[in-house]
């Protein structure tokens, strides 16, 4: 999380309590086919939530984790995982990984994400691979959680503050921002997933981010710049050659690929529209994914199902109101939408099929 929404939010932390335990759970509705939508909450106070949109019956349920378990996540839901049966939500403020039944939404563990001396590591993206989940650190490290003990198994030193990782064949690439320090890293660190060690660093751009794996063995790396002198830019690399095949100006806040093409919301300078852009050039395929006037304030996360095209745009709206999620099929067209209020800043959804 970085500039405009940390103004935002400190101009309102005094106006939210943290959440508190609940000795009188609410009854919850039975977790069927739908989408769980991960609210970070405002920077410092305490209340990340997890919503529940109910294909079948076409109605969210706010707060489910809550509901479900008592208490509330913690603070500062930056990222959301569906894998195995288990729901990982890593809580970058409170500093550990929530691990719930993705049947239930009860709680199974709480990994935490703390050094020796009791530090916290800052947990921010995870991703799967083989039985394990891979989490960054702001530290400077990835974590590798076995999903049958839920403890971490190692931590694998990388660049400063990493942020997005994305996997391709044996490898994982992860964006290290640098974002915490007064020089910012240009780099991506190269994970061999069969020693879990860091073979290689890429020089792609200040501030690296975002990023996505095609699948013909490139990834697409979104780098943020300074905020000002130096733009933003997306980078192609083949990670067979390790080198960089093409480099544009174009501000991307989040990235996927699908179908051959790639979508990217516009960042923190960027366009507030949804773009498709081809994976060649960077051309733009649309100037704007939604086809029907629907109207977007702030895309903040994106999610697509890869059984249907559809296209999940979670919308932060200015920050500090409550935030909606938006389904669009592969055409552009909205198929439904829901509020995740009382929660702030969705920026992941997880699909979850029964």
């Amino acid at each position: 999380m970085k500039t405009k929404r940390f103004i935002a939010a400190f101009a309102l932390i005094t106006f939210f309590a943290a959440c508190k335990k609940n000795d009188n759970p609410v009854e919850t509705p039975k977790i069927t086919a739908g989408v769980y939508a991960l609210s970070e909450g405002l920077y410092n106070s305490n209340n990340a939530t997890l919503t529940f949109y109910n294909f079948s019956t076409a109605t969210a349920t706010t707060d489910y984790y809550a509901n479900k378990n008592g208490s509330g996540l913690g603070d500062s839901g930056n990222d959301l995982l569906l894998y195995g049966g288990k729901l990982y939500v890593v809580m970058n403020g409170s500093s550990y990984v929530e691990v719930a039944d993705a049947k239930t939404a009860l709680s199974i563990a709480k990994i935490p994400f703390k050094t020796a001396s009791n530090v916290p590591r800052q947990p921010r993206y995870a991703v799967a691979y083989k039985n394990k989940v891979l989490v960054s650190s702001y530290d400077g490290t990835v974590a590798v959680i076995d999903t049958t003990s839920l403890s971490i198994e190692k931590f694998i030193a990388v660049g400063s503050n990493p942020e997005q990782m994305a996997v391709s064949g044996t490898n994982l690439f992860v964006a290290n921002s640098g974002g915490l320090n007064p020089v910012m890293d240009s780099t991506i660190s190269v994970v061999d997933l069969l020693s879990f060690t860091e073979t290689k660093k890429i020089t792609v751009g200040l501030n690296p981010g975002a990023i996505t794996a095609d699948d013909g063995g490139n990834i697409y790396v979104g780098c943020t710049g300074n905020y000002g002198s130096i733009k933003p830019r997306l980078v192609k690399i083949n990670t067979a050659t390790y080198n960089i095949v093409k480099s544009a100006d174009t501000a991307v806040g989040k990235i996927r690929f699908f179908g051959g093409v790639l979508y990217a919301t516009g960042g923190y300078l960027g366009s507030p529209n949804l773009r498709k852009l081809s994976t060649t050039d960077f051309a733009q395929a649309s100037s704007n994914f939604v086809a029907d006037g629907t109207s977007i304030t702030l895309p903040y996360g994106l999610n697509i199902d890869p059984a249907n095209g559809d296209v999940y745009v979670t919308d932060a709206k200015n920050y500090i109101t409550s935030g909606e999620v938006f389904c669009f099929d592969k055409s552009g067209k909205k198929k439904f939408s829901f509020s995740v209020s009382p929660g702030f800043n969705p920026n992941t959804v997880a699909l979850i099929k029964q």
